[in-house]
């Protein structure tokens, strides 16, 4: 179901509404078409045309007619690096329905989702550069420093308009050279550059990662009502680059056609790019269901072996 983001101001304790979240979409897997993966997903994984049956299990077969493998102590822990783009972009389109908070949220899930499977999390966070780097740890303990960073992260208001802006790929690249073990890397950011080049340079540095072995999952965050549908009112606007501050006033339809056309040929070579490096691209909408997040994670868990 879809969140009101709203009210999560209302949750003083984001710990107990990641974990709500986390009960509650597990129990909506039950009721659904994947019922059986989410049962298993902690202990089996989807089996692989091609390998070998010898550990296929055969009761979970019989339950859910889809073939899963048993998984072993190796196969199961995994070191996972969130990476939250906290730019001032990440702050539209609204407060209680932005971008940020929305990723927030998710990341919160993922990490009770991860310690939950005895995984081993860390989190960065990063606009122009890397503002919090935290350990990679599975400890309850640890879990709960890394949602109280992400409390306080909710909690923080929007900074000042300035030419501060992000750096995605400074960030990337950062983190690929301090990896010193293949772990899945997943990335929240709206990925809105300031042109061409500086969009090629995160997608090189999403090579790097993939250079160095690691597993990446992208998730693209936007208001796609208006960041990609350009889907205002007509009558005159004054537009601000929120990063800059930079402002201009005209009627939608004047730029409406070139921005949808240009936004989606964005998109689909941001798609096509990550496809060719094999990254998990996951476009997210922040007015959309949240349970898109989850089970993007989890299939793509399934493939990281």
């Amino acid at each position: 179901m879809p969140l009101d983001l709203a009210a999560i101001r209302s949750f003083e304790n984001l710990e107990f509404l990641a974990r709500q979240l986390v009960d509650g979409f597990i129990t909506g897997l039950h009721q659904s078409p994947y019922h059986g993966f989410s049962v298993e997903f902690s202990e089996h994984r989807l089996y692989n045309p091609g390998e070998s049956t010898r550990h296929i299990d055969w009761k979970v077969f019989a339950r859910t007619d889809k073939l899963f493998v048993k998984r072993y102590e190796e196969e199961t822990n995994l070191r996972a690096h969130i990476l939250l783009d906290v730019s001032p972009s990440m702050y539209y389109p609204a407060p209680g329905f932005d971008k940020l908070k929305f990723s927030i949220l998710a990341a919160a899930a993922l990490t009770t989702l991860l310690t939950r499977q005895r995984d081993a999390v860390g989190l960065v966070t990063f606009a122009d550069t890397i503002e919090l780097q935290t350990p990679v740890r599975s400890t309850s303990t640890h879990r709960h420093t890394l949602l109280l960073a992400l409390q306080k992260l909710l909690e923080r208001p929007p900074a000042p308009k300035t030419v501060r802006g992000t750096d995605v790929a400074g960030t990337i690249h950062a983190i690929a050279q301090q990896i010193p073990k293949r772990s899945l890397v997943i990335l929240f950011s709206d990925m809105l550059g300031r042109g061409a080049e500086e969009q090629e340079a995160a997608l090189a540095a999403l090579q790097h990662l993939k250079h160095q072995h690691h597993e990446v999952l992208l998730f693209h965050v936007l208001d796609r009502a208006t960041e990609a549908n350009f889907d205002f009112a007509e009558r005159p606007y004054i537009f601000e680059d929120v990063e800059t501050g930079l402002e201009i006033k005209l009627q939608p339809s004047q730029v409406k056609e070139q921005y949808q056309a240009a936004m989606t040929a964005y998109e689909q070579e941001l798609a096509q790019r990550c496809g060719q490096l094999r990254i998990d691209f996951v476009p997210v909408d922040v007015r959309e269901p949240f349970e898109k997040v989850l089970y993007a994670y989890l299939v793509k868990r399934g493939k990281v072996r």
